[in-house]
């Protein structure tokens, strides 16, 4: 039996890009689960906010059900991403979580955008891979 070694290299790359795309999708998915645990326990410190923060952020209080809300799709995304069976489906579930904090982040904080567009980068990266689980949805 031949083998050839460009394809020997090709299958190589797509289970090393395959294994790095879980290791950061289970560290994504923790992250979100962390961050809307948090939103419930409250057990990490919060930073100084300036003026306009706490004024935003007295708004969210006002509507009582928002922040449970996110806090409830930032979990069940977090564990859906983590899991590669359910990867296609977390990654769409958090992504108008993550299309909102990368809003928050450039108006209102753009000193820390970096590691949010890394997110970001992270969930469109899970959406790429899985595209072919969309298409029945999108195509007639």
């Amino acid at each position: 039996m031949i083998v050839n070694f460009e394809d020997v290299l090709i299958y190589n790359f797509r289970k090393m890009k395959n294994k790095i795309l879980t290791i950061v999708c289970v560290l994504f998915g923790l992250m979100m689960v962390n961050s809307g645990l948090n939103k419930f326990f409250n057990y990490m410190p919060m930073p100084e906010l300036s003026e306009e923060m706490m004024q935003i952020m007295t708004g969210y209080m006002t509507v009582k059900w928002i922040f449970p809300l996110v806090a409830i799709v930032e979990i069940i995304g977090g564990v859906l991403i983590a899991i590669p069976k359910t990867r296609a489906l977390g990654a769409i579930v958090i992504l108008p979580v993550m299309v909102g904090i990368v809003v928050h982040h450039i108006v209102l904080d753009p000193a820390s955008i970096v590691i949010v567009l890394v997110l970001l980068a992270i969930n469109l990266w899970a959406i790429i891979t899985n595209w072919n689980k969309y298409k029945p949805i999108i195509e007639n």
